[in-house]
């Protein structure tokens, strides 16, 4: 299911740029707490072996967790894989710190519903100077007067699995964090649990907002409000989220670095999970439907 599918108007008023921005609590205090032991904490416990599994410990989560398990597999379904596999992957996202599925689809996917459409607040697109857009992606949330339906899929909705990290996202930091106690100690907790995540939260805001923003295309969406650009160089940084205006173009793709030298370690990893006969029906850009707004970039 594409995710745009995953949202209804309610109403013949719903709409995308009627809405206020409010503080939202849980968000904001969980990243400054993040944040705040991971300054404090990270100057007093920096070691190479702590940096080393925090390095390890966020492309993992980042890579396969948020790229690969919820925004290839969970959210746009462009690859299929063993249940059991799909249950690690979504959990490493999980571990990214930004919520558990349910969440972070519909985050996802109300985004993606509001820039479809001629015209949408600006939090949805980040129009904004980037130290006001850092507020409101990291300490806000948006509430539309007149929002849309989110329904997700029963299979999805339905499935214990998914209800159990949704219910339990921020606890499913601990046996993780005790792991890490016993094996290296405050520090290795510190830097492998609160660095990463205060890294993965700052990154995944910046990805956004540069691609929205700057960089390059390939593509143009006729009549949406917001065009999705390419960060050049950036592929293995970002784990091939930077190719966003591809993404634009072939939203169900697994493949976001589609062009030469385009490179996308989610694609990397995917294409070894099919290798080993893990992963199956496998979407590209020539798979997706024809899109009539979709065209070259001027």
């Amino acid at each position: 299911m594409h995710a745009v599918h995953r949202m209804h108007n309610k109403t013949p008023q719903t709409n995308p740029v009627e809405g206020t921005v409010q503080w939202s609590p849980l968000k904001s205090i969980w990243f400054c707490t993040c944040a705040l032991i991971a300054i404090i904490g990270g100057a007093l416990t920096i070691s190479p072996t702590a940096i080393l599994v925090s390095f390890i410990f966020t492309v993992s989560t980042l890579c396969l967790g948020h790229s690969v398990g919820f925004h290839r597999l969970l959210i746009h379904r462009s690859f299929a894989c063993p249940r059991w596999l799909e249950y690690i992957l979504v959990h490493l996202g999980v571990l990214v710190g930004m919520g558990g599925p349910f969440r972070v689809m519909y985050m996802h996917e109300i985004r993606d519903w509001a820039q479809r459409h001629p015209n949408c607040h600006p939090f949805f697109i980040h129009r904004n100077p980037a130290w006001k857009d850092f507020l409101w992606q990291l300490h806000c949330e948006i509430q539309l007067r007149h929002p849309p339906g989110f329904i997700i899929e029963p299979s999805t909705a339905e499935n214990v699995v998914y209800k159990f990290m949704q219910r339990t996202w921020l606890l499913q930091q601990l046996p993780w964090a005790l792991l890490l106690y016993f094996c290296g100690g405050a520090g290795w907790v510190i830097w492998g649990i609160f660095v990463r995540i205060t890294v993965s939260l700052i990154g995944h805001w910046l990805v956004g907002y540069f691609a929205h923003n700057h960089g390059s295309r390939d593509w143009h969406l006729t009549g949406h409000a917001v065009q999705g650009y390419n960060l050049d160089h950036l592929g293995l940084l970002t784990m091939g989220e930077c190719w966003h205006n591809n993404h634009h173009a072939f939203p169900g793709s697994a493949k976001l670095g589609i062009g030469e030298h385009q490179l996308d370690p989610g694609w990397w990893a995917i294409s070894a999970l099919q290798k080993l006969r893990l992963a199956w029906a496998i979407k590209l850009p020539a798979d997706q439907p024809e899109r009539p707004e979709l065209s070259a970039a001027p």
